[in-house]
């Protein structure tokens, strides 16, 4: 039985922190989902840690239903969103319902993210009377990163931080479900928390927040070039997965690798039947 978005809103009630990870692929949804993680987020990130993008802006609607059904095949307990690319919801509420659609009827996500705070509170609200539930996301918002200039900690002015607290107010009234607040001082972010009555979630938004979401790849330290400050490597794969492979590479030049153990046997008749025929 999978997560509910009336769990995940029992949650705050009851004082539980929620823990939330993307997910791109089916081996590691099936191991997240495993170990327990209530909220799988098939973010648009994929498009830098998965595509090799350099942000998140080209990613496709495609690409995010391809790896969402990798991720819904992998679960049978996490709560799946879909994470909706740019684009495939800013022009008209009409494109967003037919993406939000998508990510449910092709996906197989039970709800999906978009970015976006008073701006996006009619298309959230259309998304969910139409019986998907949404989650939010303000601060630091990827898809918008050529308007904000570059990646930055958002509301550290009184003007932005009034504006992030009035966007989140508007989700909360737009109904989502939940709402990811990224790169957010943590003073701010305790605030914003106080006043909504759902969910939020940061990330690089501090402690006071009712749960936190991390990119799978900085979690497990697939990535040693940049790591983000709000990220802690719980494992360091980077390391270990390029010390397997040059392990392999040497055994496999120097003959050792593969071994009897790995090989399969055949029936000494045969070959010597075989090899009279020859």
């Amino acid at each position: 039985m999978r997560v509910s978005i009336i769990q995940i809103k029992e949650m705050k009630q009851k004082g539980e922190k929620i823990a939330m990870l993307t997910a791109y692929d089916y081996a590691t949804a099936k191991l997240i989902d495993g170990a327990g993680i209530p909220l799988i987020l098939v973010g648009d990130s994929l498009g830098m840690v998965v595509l090799g993008y350099e942000s998140t802006i080209p990613v496709t609607m495609d690409e995010m239903l391809h790896h969402t059904k990798a991720v819904v095949r992998g679960t049978t307990r996490a709560l799946i969103v879909g994470d909706m690319p740019f684009m495939t919801y800013q022009v008209s509420v009409d494109d967003a319902l037919r993406n939000a659609a998508r990510f449910i009827q092709e996906g197989g996500a039970q709800t999906v993210k978009l970015e976006g705070g008073e701006n996006m509170a009619e298309t959230v609200k259309r998304i969910v009377s139409s019986g998907i539930p949404v989650m939010g996301h303000i601060g630091l918002t990827p898809q918008s990163i050529h308007q904000l200039g570059g990646f930055k900690v958002m509301g550290k002015t009184l003007e932005a931080a009034v504006r992030l607290i009035n966007d989140a107010k508007a989700l909360d009234e737009a109904g989502v479900f939940a709402i990811v607040l990224e790169c957010v001082p943590e003073p701010l972010s305790k605030l914003i928390t106080e006043k909504v009555s759902v969910p939020t979630i940061g990330i690089g938004a501090g402690k006071y927040c009712d749960g936190q979401v991390q990119v799978i790849s900085d979690l497990l330290g697939l990535y040693t070039d940049f790591v983000p400050k709000h990220a802690k490597q719980y494992a360091r794969l980077f390391e270990s997965i390029k010390s397997a492979t040059a392990d392999y590479i040497a055994e496999v030049q120097a003959g050792a690798f593969p071994t009897e153990k790995q090989s399969y046997a055949m029936d000494k008749s045969v070959l010597t039947e075989l090899e009279k025929s020859m």
